[in-house]
């Protein structure tokens, strides 16, 4: 279900908000500084309760606003409306579904999926591991149910078995029982992790062949510890290093997805455009499966598009989104970059931020329909 409504309220620099986007490809161009990535700031926090732009909410409430209230609507019979409010002395953010107030951050996940490319998205090749686990742990998330509990009671063990290591005295029975707890938990990441991988891989091969074919590129999931080894006989093993250390070395918390080229790290070996379209498949792919699986349709955020591309792969990309006939919001400085990469049949909303003499973003629809 696309959404069919936005309305923000104490955005940083965007005035007050109210607009009916297109359900398929929203093109929204602007100066730099305008706005146009607080618009994508806006959608992200409303479906994953947090900013990609900043750890600290407080930084996304305008400077002259008490709070930030963001709610959106998904198309539907009937529609279902949604939305978050965060005042900046407060530390909670409340969320609201169906007009029901909801305590669970993952039911705000759950309801809007999405998939956001932007210059952080990079860090899937060249950062550290954890970006790589949280790309893998948002697909399985969305398809397999009972991860959710799995990882949160894994992560519970863990915390115990690190504060034990910590103690001058190990409690052998404690020690175990959170050892026992951990592994069991662990194991059962691991299998739903593998077999989303395994789902995962084809898609992504054939999207990355779609918008620039690359013999020889792998994805080689790696679970976190030895796998000629049980994880139970690791940790009893491990215990004087871990506590030398300070924490649990080996588990679940120590996976990885990595990227390689010709068995090198692919970040080595390609060229920044290239890197682009290799972590572009990886996010396109991840919400394909999701559709796929579940039926459900994943949103796209896609800031400055044209960014690293040329024309022709820039309209490679185009053709791939309008294949997918997914709801994407895409921000460009150049208009022109973009407006002509896509098919007459193809719904495209236009839209362009324009900063006021006050330094606020103003959003106005252009041309309904690219003909």
């Amino acid at each position: 279900m696309p959404l069919d409504r936005l309305v923000f309220q104490g955005l940083r620099n965007l005035q007050a908000i109210d607009l009916q986007p297109g359900n398929r490809i929203n093109l929204v161009t602007g100066d730099n500084g305008s706005g146009k990535t607080s618009l994508l700031e806006g959608i992200h926090v409303l479906g994953m309760g947090r900013s990609f732009r900043t750890r600290h909410m407080r930084h996304v409430i305008a400077h002259d606003a008490e709070g930030l209230v963001l709610h959106g609507r998904l198309a539907g019979d009937p529609p279902l409306a949604f939305g978050v409010r965060r005042f900046r002395d407060e530390s909670e953010l409340e969320i609201r579904l169906a007009g029901e107030r909801v305590n669970r951050l993952s039911r705000l996940v759950e309801t809007l999926p999405l998939q956001l490319i932007n210059p952080d998205t990079f860090r899937l090749l060249e950062g550290p591991p954890g970006g790589r686990r949280e790309f893998l742990d948002w697909g399985v998330f969305h398809v397999k149910h009972e991860f959710f509990e799995a990882w949160q009671r894994a992560r519970r063990a863990l915390k115990h078995r690190n504060a034990l290591l910590r103690h001058g005295r190990i409690d052998e029975n404690s020690m175990s029982a959170w050892e026992f707890e951990f592994v069991h938990w662990s194991e059962r990441i691991d299998a739903m992790r593998s077999a989303w991988v395994d789902a995962f891989l084809p898609v992504f091969d054939e999207t990355l062949a779609g918008l620039m074919p690359l013999p020889g590129l792998q994805l080689r999931y790696s679970r976190g510890w030895d796998k000629r080894r049980d994880l139970t006989e690791i940790l009893r093993q491990g215990r004087d290093v871990d506590r030398q250390m300070g924490f649990t070395q080996q588990g679940p918390q120590r996976a990885d997805l990595a990227v390689r080229l010709h068995r090198r790290p692919a970040v080595e070996v390609l060229s920044r455009g290239q890197q682009k379209l290799v972590v572009s498949a990886l996010k396109l792919a991840q919400g394909r499966l999701l559709e796929a699986t579940t039926a459900r349709q994943c949103l796209y955020l896609i800031d400055d598009l044209p960014a690293e591309l040329d024309s022709a792969h820039r309209q490679v990309f185009c053709q791939w989104l309008e294949s997918m006939h997914c709801q994407a919001f895409i921000t460009s400085v150049d208009h022109d970059a973009l407006a002509d990469m896509w098919q007459p049949a193809t719904p495209v909303a236009m839209f362009h931020v324009k900063r006021s003499a006050s330094g606020e973003g103003k959003l106005a629809p252009l041309e309904r329909q690219i003909s």
